[in-house]
């Protein structure tokens, strides 16, 4: 059964459609939350109850037991991180970041790009997202692509069987030039809710890795390759389930129905465990047939020889590289990716992974400028007073038992972000790598240390007295960089 999606009053003017407005009870008016509905294109049968939404915002704390979709007020939800904006910035402070951001030495469009990238926000709340009507047309369109691929269908939950959550997931995407090319909303499941061999067997994510990027940007510096990036467009909806899976009414809508009606999936879709290895599948049958070869070191990395000439594709989940110095194979190819799913052609490469790719007759050169950025805003250390170096020398960081604890969660996700950036910034390896010995239990001194070349130690872990050891030198123009923990321990001579 197909259904439609029809925005109801209240809405911003640029999405009001002509729709006849849906009969509510009182009862529904008092737990109303969002102003959006699904509203089936056929009459409601006993199966498929009419799915409609309420239009008064929720006041109280009290959950909506008459309808299927269960949704509670939050009052305790955790506020979403600050994010670096330049027209926020604190004029008064006695070390501004302006002071140490220069965009001196790049070119003009690229001074936009990275313009851009630090003046749009992003919403972290539906709520946010269908206040705004860019955000709540990108939901209206992620709406209508999930109903073109018949992605689910509505139906009554059968009794035993529980249902996987879903949430709104919000980015930008950008042109060649640094310009927005579109707002993205993505519709994606809780796959954290799903229980092994109920709701799915096997997994297999395809995340390239980041060495094959790099030796990869550093032919095509070097060889003077073109760059192209593409982007599929729903490219997990492209993948087939096998297991029957029910997830929850996406956040924003609502049922009147006394039952509880749930979307049984059709299609793989975001967050699903299973989801990324479907769709995979399908894009590598997809390669095989043009001709293209898994690499054995890496298997997110196609090639292709023809009369002495090399195309290279690498794939990190639905964002796509492509360069090689066989020009006509490279276009063929972007046709017959384009015939065989639904892509976007986003030009040059100038934004991947939250890495900012910047080309010219010197090379390429990579920058995580904006996500440094929005860490440092995160953490309040924007007008800090810089440093010399990443990490204070002999700083002795250990295990004690009287250790003031931290906050464990926020330690690994605030580490865990420097451990991405160390891709870009191999000069705070070393800094890093200590303070991920203590992920298990981190202290306030480590939290302190958080916030705040080749090498060698000698008995630096003064638990084990275990070395640490690194090197960073070039192969060709590529770096290559190391740093790690001995296995044995030091011992005196």
């Amino acid at each position: 059964m197909g259904f439609t999606y029809r925005f109801l009053d209240p809405v911003p003017e640029p999405l009001r459609t002509e729709a006849e407005p849906v009969p509510e009870s009182s009862e529904d008016a008092e737990s109303d939350v969002f102003p959006h509905s699904l509203v089936p294109n056929d009459p409601p049968t006993e199966n498929i109850p009419e799915v409609s939404s309420p239009t008064t915002p929720l006041q109280t704390n009290a959950i909506d037991t008459s309808a299927g979709y269960v949704l509670p007020f939050r009052d305790n939800r955790g506020k979403p991180p600050n994010r670096y904006s330049p027209d926020i910035e604190e004029r008064q402070s006695k070390y501004p970041i302006a002071n140490h951001v220069s965009t001196q030495r790049l070119s003009e469009p690229f001074k936009t790009f990275a313009h851009t990238l630090s003046s749009c926000q992003i919403p972290s709340r539906v709520e946010e997202a269908f206040s705004d009507p860019k955000w709540a047309q990108a939901i209206k369109e992620e709406l209508e692509a999930l109903q073109k691929n018949n992605t689910w269908v509505l139906s009554v939950l059968p009794e035993g069987r529980k249902t996987v959550g879903c949430k709104w997931i919000f980015s930008i995407k950008y042109k060649a030039d640094g310009s927005i090319d579109r707002y993205k909303a993505r519709l994606v499941a809780k796959g954290y809710t799903q229980k092994h061999g109920i709701d799915y067997q096997e997994t297999f994510s395809p995340v390239a890795k980041l060495k094959t990027v790099r030796v990869l940007l550093s032919l095509a510096a070097n060889l003077d390759w073109p760059l192209h990036q593409l982007d599929v467009k729903n490219a997990f909806l492209h993948g087939d389930l096998e297991e029957e899976i029910y997830m929850d009414i996406p956040p924003g809508y609502t049922t009147t129905s006394e039952a509880k009606i749930a979307c049984r999936l059709q299609r793989a879709l975001y967050g699903l465990k299973q989801s990324p290895r479907a769709w995979f599948g399908r894009l590598s049958s997809a390669m095989r047939k043009y001709g293209f070869q898994q690499s054995n070191s890496d298997h997110t990395l196609f090639l292709k020889h023809r009369l002495g000439k090399i195309t290279a594709l690498i794939v990190y989940v639905d964002d796509m590289i492509i360069t090689g110095d066989d020009v006509e194979e490279i276009s063929k190819l972007q046709d017959q990716l384009s015939t065989e799913f639904e892509m976007k052609n986003l030009g040059g490469l100038k934004y991947f992974l939250g890495i900012e790719v910047a080309r010219s007759r010197q090379g390429i050169f990579l920058s995580q400028r904006k996500y440094i950025l929005d860490l440092l805003a995160e953490v309040g250390l924007l007008e800090c007073k810089p440093s010399d170096i990443p990490i204070v020398q002999n700083h002795k960081l250990g295990e004690y038992v009287d250790q003031v604890p931290a906050d464990k969660q926020r330690y690994q996700r605030l580490v865990g972000k420097l451990i991405y950036l160390s891709h870009t910034r191999p000069d705070i390896a070393y800094a890093v790598s200590v303070v991920s010995q203590f992920m298990h239990r981190p202290s306030e001194d480590h939290m302190d240390a958080v916030v705040g070349y080749t090498d060698a130690d000698w008995a630096g872990n003064i638990i084990d007295r275990k070395s640490t050891a690194g090197y960073f030198n070039f192969c060709g123009k590529q770096p290559s960089y190391m740093e790690e923990q001995e296995t044995e321990s030091s011992c005196p001579v």
